[in-house]
């Protein structure tokens, strides 16, 4: 290597000062002008309550910018393929440098795609077996799960020069099982849940809702086809009539004189109710759905979704389909133990892939699990997979909330990967509510001060110290520790579990204490959500809320989400005597210039599209015709635009009130959101206000036991506490809560703690501890009881 003999200190460069992103009046959604710089090569956090604003400055702004103007580096051509971006509504992004986002999205949710689909350590998976499988079956595609077998022969026509026709055939090897089609389970419809073989079709014999005998027209396709005899109980129906009821082909009949289509019971519920998305359903609707189809393994390929051929293949002993339903730790040591000089790099970057699932605490999944039932916790550490062993430096990582999901131990080495992250010299934005992390930052920006209108500020600027020392919502809750409760409930009686086994469970066999607040926790992957979700016993008046996404478009909002607009609908159309359609503006009420939409989209290819309020509506989505009617003093759009809370007000008493509409917000408010306006698309949400409004929808059911999964997901540390009271009022009035959760406030605050462990996937699945939380913290003899006691200072 060359000696420097020159030791004087480099001049400085005009590169070296560009060491700040700046961000100067942003407006997006509730943000009100907000400057901030933030310095380069550091861990910032963003906190604040949830809807103040850190999702509109970090990802909508800049993370948002970043990525479009990467994008405009391409060619128009490739841009017409990409996702067109509009320009955040700011005044100044200086100091931007490519973000890497990874978000809390929920993975695809296709039936077909799994943990090894989505990180790409399937596709080396069947490249590794067609080089040294035994016996050899064909290339890569052999052996994927997403590629059927196809053969085909005939004439071609080859347009080239002399038009000439040639006799070709074609054939692949795929590994798809062609019984499930890859997907590993396959479906059965029971018929018990669609009619009562007792009965004829003139006496009402289906059970299917909606389906009457007396006036529905689907109905009467089926009594007067000819093909059945309306009279006749089904159980007497002959091999024939049976077949034709159940699996006829479509053909055209004639019913009271008008040509109709009729076709077999089972391809209708198929078109009718199984092609369409079960979240959109109404919850009687899906619940008929959930009773009448059952899924069961593929007999042919025992749910591991490949073909026979592609099963018998295999190295060292083991196929492909024992690969994948290994514990993802276990598979990183069996590809170490490989010695293939000839595959060496592919056996490398397989291994650094498997230890990336380990070192990021996901070592217990397997790569066979579905990736829709990922928690969002996990959904964005399998995201962070790829990022982890990258040789990228001077990269903007931007997180949203990584911990959650994640228990206090498990946080900890979190941490020490964004450090990490920091230290190869990237910029690490993190948005975050837990202590421990806020802990760790370079810098912090904590927006407010309140929610919704009420933020969009920024409220303070600075390390963790002067965070501490200032007087903002964050700095005043920063500190707070909750207390172990000194006297608990008495448990009106238990829900037994018996012999639970569902994924890692052991043979599980647990008492679940009635009329009392319970916390099931352990660290991630011990079980948790195996034991409340799939092992309660059906039947028992269980209303649950996970952390599945809310499906909902632009036009959907609070408002419709929760059936509120139903009541205020007919409120406003008995007071103007006029139909309630008219109230809805994706309905008879909508104005013809945007649709309903309130703005109007300009498409401009592989440019950023441009959305321009609507002139003829003014942005109130509404005909003008339609405003013209009054409810209280208030037109439909003066409603929609009100707050929670003020709407809470307004049909609460006097003139406007509506007691159907007053639950429903009242419900809203106890959930801690009355800030948010009625009308607000549920786009524009955050994950923690999505959680919350999908409670606040769940607690009009009638049920005996609440099941919630990490309620806690996306609050703020002064929220916890409304949520803790939100959950004792639900107790107290007499019902059962099963609560599923790593925060060690709501722990603190249970009755009765039920403790997975000791470790994840084939480590866990038993129970380490059942009791209170004072005995918990006294024994310190699981990891949550260490960190329990950490907390409360014990």
């Amino acid at each position: 290597m060359a000696t420097r003999t020159d030791t004087r200190a480099p001049a400085p460069q005009a590169s070296d000062s560009h060491d700040l992103i700046r961000v100067h009046g942003a407006r997006v959604n509730n943000l009100k002008d907000v400057s901030v710089e933030i310095p380069k090569r550091r861990l910032t956090v963003f906190t604040g309550v949830s809807g103040s604003g850190k999702s509109s400055l970090v990802f909508s702004t800049i993370a948002a910018e970043s990525q479009r103007m990467i994008n405009e580096t391409y060619s128009a051509f490739v841009q017409g393929f990409m996702p067109t971006l509009a320009r955040p509504e700011v005044d100044v992004l200086e100091g931007l440098t490519t973000a890497i986002i990874v978000d809390q999205q929920r993975l695809g949710a296709d039936p077909r795609s799994t943990v090894g689909t989505v990180t790409d350590a399937n596709a080396m998976l069947r490249i590794l077996f067609s080089r040294l499988g035994e016996p050899h079956i064909g290339p890569p595609g052999a052996y994927a799960f997403n590629v059927p077998s196809v053969r085909a022969s005939g004439a071609i026509t080859v347009e080239r020069g002399n038009k000439k026709t040639v006799k070709a055939t074609f054939d692949r090897t795929g590994g798809m099982c062609p019984r499930c089609e890859g997907r590993g389970t396959v479906s059965d419809i029971d018929l018990t849940q669609l009619y009562d073989d007792s009965k004829s079709l003139s006496e009402g014999a289906f059970t299917i809702p909606g389906w009457k005998s007396d006036s529905q027209w689907t109905v009467q396709v089926y009594a007067q086809s000819g093909f059945v005899d309306p009279d006749k109980p089904i159980r007497r129906y002959t091999r024939k009539e049976l077949q034709d009821f159940l699996y006829g082909e479509p053909v055209k009949v004639k019913v009271n004189g008008v040509n109709l289509t009729y076709e077999g019971l089972i391809p209708k519920i198929q078109k009718s109710f199984l092609s369409k998305d079960k979240e959109a359903m109404q919850p009687h609707i899906r619940a008929f759905v959930e009773r009448a189809v059952t899924f069961t393994t593929c007999p042919e390929c025992e749910g591991t979704r490949l073909s026979e051929g592609a099963r018998s293949s295999k190295i060292d002993r083991v196929s492909i389909a024992d690969a994948c339903a290994m514990q993802i730790s276990d598979l990183a040591a069996w590809v170490r133990g490989l010695d293939e000089p000839s595959v060496a790099p592919l056996l490398t970057a397989l291994g650094g892939t498997l230890d990336s699932f380990v070192e990021i605490g996901l070592g217990y999944l397997s790569l066979d699990r579905p990736s829709s039932t990922l928690s969002g916790g996990e959904a964005q550490r399998v995201k962070m997979i790829r990022h982890l062993g990258s040789s990228l430096t001077d990269v903007t990582y931007v997180f949203d909330e990584p911990t959650i999901g994640l228990h206090p131990h498990d946080i900890q080495r979190m941490n020490g990967l964004l450090l990490r992250l920091r230290d190869k010299g990237n910029t690490v934005l993190v948005v975050e509510h837990k202590p421990e992390t806020i802990m760790i930052a370079d810098h912090i920006v904590d927006l407010g001060p309140g929610a919704g209108t009420a933020g969009g500020t920024v409220c303070f600027e600075g390390t963790v110290e002067g965070l501490r020392a200032g007087d903002t919502v964050t700095g005043r809750h920063f500190d707070d520790r909750a207390a172990v409760k000194k006297t608990v409930r008495e448990p009106t009686g238990v829900l037994e579990i018996r012999g639970a086994h569902t994924h890692n469970l052991r043979d599980v066999d647990v008492d679940v204490p009635l009329g009392v607040l319970t916390v099931v926790t352990g660290v991630a992957g011990s079980g948790k959500s195996s034991l409340v979700h799939g092992s309660i016993p059906p039947g028992e008046n269980v209303v649950s809320v996970d952390q599945g996404a809310i499906r909902g478009s632009r036009r959907s909002n609070p408002a419709t989400y929760t059936g509120l607009l139903d009541p205020i609908r007919k409120a406003f159309a008995k007071a103007n005597d006029v139909k309630p359609a008219l109230f809805s503006a994706n309905s008879e009420g909508a104005c013809p210039g945007c649709n309903g939409a309130g703005v109007v989209y300009s498409d401009l290819a592989m440019m950023a599209g441009v959305a321009s309020t609507c002139d003829e509506c003014e942005g109130k989505r509404f005909q003008p015709a339609v405003l013209e009617y009054r409810f209280a003093g208030r037109d439909i759009s003066e409603v929609l635009a009100m707050s929670v809370t003020e709407a809470e007000e307004f049909f609460g008493t006097g003139e406007g009130r509506v007691p159907a509409a007053h639950r429903v917000l009242g419900r809203l408010s106890d959930v801690g959101l009355g800030y948010l306006s009625l009308g607000q698309p549920l786009t524009t949400l955050s994950g923690g206000e999505r959680q919350r409004l999908k409670l606040a929808t769940h607690m009009a059911e009638k049920g005996g036991v609440y099941v919630l999964d990490e309620p806690t997901a996306g609050l703020h540390l002064a929220d916890v506490q409304q949520l803790l009271g939100l959950l004792d009022r639900i107790v107290d009035s007499g019902t059962s809560v099963v609560v599923v959760e790593h925060h060690q406030a709501v722990m603190a605050h249970a009755d009765w703690i039920i403790d997975l462990g000791p470790g994840a996937g084939h480590d866990g699945g038993r129970i380490v501890f059942e009791g209170t939380p004072a005995d918990l913290v006294a024994g310190r003899a699981t990891l949550t009881g260490e960190h329990l006691a950490a907390y409360v200072g014990a």
